[in-house]
């Protein structure tokens, strides 16, 4: 049964030897993530985690380890407490769900990976067949817009805020029908990559809850909406 779960974004500034003079600056965005993630470990050592990712649906772990070598820096993580095989070409996702398990004190990380292009139905169905074999802690990784402002990494695009603003609100609801309406042609228009694993998130809470926030909160460093949010299940 799955009695909490999280909701993180997955950007590499998360890891301080990768941001350089700027880890006073990500501090905030690094501390939510982190009591948030402490709180899942509360529920179980064990985690199941949901992202999206270019190479499309697969499992990865959780005897897998990897590097951060790849931005910058080499710094090595892995998703067990235990002896692992190294990946050097482990995904972004399954990087900082390891450097959280670490971080946290975690045992175990088993990541499931969704196309970021993922159809919301195809999404929605999934999170109901993951429910049934997730465990207790679940953790959903995926940013919001990139398009916030003149800081923002695409081209600012009015939308950004209204668009995040709504995924906040489903979040701090701990609402899966808000999260399953969400547009996928205007999350990908805004850059939002975290849309197909929300929606794989909807699918799981509908078949798990009722639900309650516990702790909810949008930050927009660098112009990107970085979602944090922890559930747990009861009225």
């Amino acid at each position: 049964m799955i009695r909490r779960l999280a909701v993180l974004p997955h950007p590499p500034l998360l890891v301080p030897e990768l941001v350089g003079g700027a880890v006073d600056e990500t501090e905030p965005l690094r501390a939510a993530c982190l009591a948030a993630a402490r709180e899942l470990v509360d529920s179980s050592p064990h985690w199941v985690v949901i992202a999206g990712d270019p190479s499309g649906r697969r499992t990865i772990g959780p005897d897998i380890s990897g590097t951060f070598r790849g931005y910058g820096v080499d710094v090595p993580v892995a998703l067990s407490a235990v002896e692992s095989t190294s990946d050097l070409a482990l995904p972004l996702p399954a990087l900082v769900a390891g450097w959280l398990r670490g971080a946290a004190g975690a045992m175990t990380v088993r990541v499931e990976l969704v196309h970021p292009d993922l159809p919301p139905a195809e999404c929605f169905a999934l999170g109901g067949e993951l429910a049934a074999r997730a465990g207790a802690a679940v953790l959903v990784l995926g940013t919001g817009s990139h398009r916030h402002g003149d800081a923002s990494v695409g081209r600012p695009d009015d939308r950004a805020g209204p668009f995040d603003e709504g995924v906040r609100a489903a979040l701090a609801a701990a609402d899966p029908e808000a999260l399953r309406g969400l547009d996928p042609a205007l999350a990908a228009e805004l850059g939002a990559d975290g849309r197909a694993a929300w929606q794989v998130l909807a699918g799981l809470a509908e078949a798990t809850g009722p639900w309650r926030c516990t702790r909810s909160e949008l930050l927009v460093p660098y112009g990107v909406g970085y979602h944090s949010a922890v559930w747990e299940t009861g009225a």
